[in-house]
Formats: C-alpha cells, sequence, structure tokens
C-alpha cells in the first residue's frame, strides 16, 4: 500500500509576483480553494494517508490554512453558518500532514531529499504543490499506483502535448507495455522538437521506490544550478525499471498566468451554483469581441 505523500511547496512563485510576495503560490484559489488543498484532495482521494509538505521561509500561511482556527469555527457556529463550519472542520481533519523545510531553495530534486526521514524505506508519492489534475475516472496519483501495483516499479505520469511544445517539458523515451503505460528507456528534459523521443511529457506526478534518494544524493547542481529530479531519475533507471502512465485526465498547471485564467473559468462551470451563470456571462461577453 501506498500511504505516503510528499508535496514540495517551497518554490518562490515569480511567474505570479507581485502577488506572491506576500502569499505562497501555492495558496493561489481556484474559485474558493487554494491550490495546495485541491493536491492534499487528490493523494487522500487516491488511499495516501501521510503527508509531508516541503516549504520554505515565508510559507507559514500553508500551515495555517490546515491548522483549526477556534476563532474562526466559534463565530461561524454563533451565527449558524453549520455547513461553512463542516467544511472547515474537513480541512483541519483532511491527513495526517507534515512540515519539513528546505532551508536553501536548491531545486525540485534537493526539496525532495527532505523527505528521505519521512520515507524511510517505503515506496511515496510526489505531487507538485502548484498543479491540479482532474480525471473522469481515478484520481491521476491513484493511476499511478495502479500501475506501480502490477509492475513494482517507480512510475511517472504522462500526457501528450503536440510536438513543437516539448521544449517546455521532461520528455520520456520508452516503449508501450499496455495500454497507456510505457516501459521507459531514458528521459530528456526539454529537448528541441526535432529531437524529442515523444511527445509524452512528465505531469507533475511521480511515485517512487526508495531508491531515488540514493540518486538524487549523487546528483550534482544541473539546469539553473540546481539538483534537478529528471537528472536523478535518467540514472535510476539505468539500473532499475522504471513507467510512465498516460493519464486518463488534465494537467492545470496553476504556476501559468495563462493556464490558471483559463482553470479557474472551468473550475467554476463544474459547480452546480456557478454553471448557468457562468454560461450565460461568457456567451454574452464573447459576442462582444
Amino acid at each position: 500500500m501506498i500511504r505516503k505523500a510528499v508535496i514540495p511547496a517551497a518554490g518562490f512563485g515569480t511567474r505570479f509576483l507581485p502577488f506572491t510576495k506576500s502569499v505562497p503560490k501555492e495558496m493561489i484559489p481556484l474559485v474558493d480553494k487554494p491550490v495546495i488543498q485541491y493536491v492534499i484532495e487528490e493523494a487522500v482521494a487516491s488511499g495516501i494517508t501521510d503527508i509531508l509538505v516541503v516549504i520554505s521561509s515565508g510559507k507559514n500561511a500553508i500551515q495555517d490554512h490546515f491548522n483549526p482556527d477556534p476563532g474562526l469555527m466559534a463565530r461561524l457556529e454563533a451565527n449558524a453558518k453549520a455547513e461553512l463550519l463542516e467544511e472547515l472542520r474537513g480541512i483541519d481533519r483532511i491527513a495526517n500532514l507534515h512540515y519539513v523545510y528546505q532551508q536553501e531553495l536548491k531545486g525540485l530534486g534537493d526539496a525532495i531529499l527532505q523527505a528521505r526521514g519521512f520515507v524511510g524505506g517505503e515506496p511515496f508519492a510526489i505531487l507538485l504543490g502548484d498543479t491540479v489534475t482532474t480525471s473522469p475516472s481515478r484520481p491521476v496519483t491513484a493511476q499511478l499506483i495502479d500501475v506501480y501495483e502490477r509492475n513494482g516499479g517507480s512510475v511517472v505520469a504522462l500526457e501528450e502535448v503536440p510536438m513543437e511544445k516539448t521544449s517546455r517539458y521532461g520528455v520520456i523515451d520508452g516503449t508501450a507495455t499496455g495500454e497507456n503505460v510505457y516501459k521507459v528507456r531514458s528521459f530528456v528534459e526539454k529537448p528541441d522538437p526535432s529531437e524529442a523521443p515523444s511527445n509524452l511529457v512528465i505531469a507533475s506526478r511521480y511515485l517512487f521506490t526508495p531508491e531515488i534518494f540514493d540518486f538524487l544524493a549523487r546528483t550534482g547542481k544541473g539546469k539553473g544550478g540546481e539538483i534537478q529530479l529528471t537528472d536523478a531519475m535518467r540514472e535510476m533507471v539505468k539500473t532499475y525499471p522504471m513507467y510512465g502512465c498516460r493519464i486518463d485526465g488534465r494537467r492545470h498547471d496553476i504556476g501559468n498566468k495563462l493556464e490558471f485564467i483559463k482553470s479557474t473559468v472551468e473550475f467554476a462551470l463544474a459547480r452546480d451554483e456557478f454553471r448557468d451563470d457562468i454560461t450565460a456571462w461568457l456567451k454574452a461577453f464573447t459576442a462582444k469581441l
């Protein structure tokens, strides 16, 4: 059973400045919930019970969001806001949440290294804290767990992108072994489209066996002077089997302003209370363009 997950949430969020000068990017709201709450809900819906959030200085708002607020609870109870009160209680009880500080921001690989003591010798999931996934079937992390249980090796989430966009992502070189499952030969970080081995790119969700920590510990600084997770994965796959799972679902990169705007509209349309009004407004607004 995969019971542990790590959520890296220590980065500065420079693409959303000036907002992220004082508010963590993981606290950017989609309608009325911060992005990281969606991420944690995905982990919990996938059967995970213990979650480590890797944070840095100035990210205390994340802890505050998931900690009880007795004063607010009392006010809601006094004003008979039973539905809101129960929703906030659900946030407090969502999972066993733990926190660790990444003292120096040395990249995603280093952030994951901070979780070594928490993970121990167990396989574990990684969910990037600024990316939400949606699926019409099983949660994306649960889909990776399914592949792990059938094959026994580390698994990365994959999505298809137009070939001309491969230079934005980590891309796999691999062979299909079943429906939506690939045996990975190697990983290529942001290749030129003319050199990309495929158009299957890593989609912000991972499931690793604990051996990844040994490779991260040996990985030197790479692109941008940071310890890159992809570099460690490229070495690990030479020794240990790794798989890719083309997900049944979508990735919403909330760290990207345009994708955030699109996702806000999509998530609002998914809510019964907003759907009709938003649809009518969109039709009227686009008619004017």
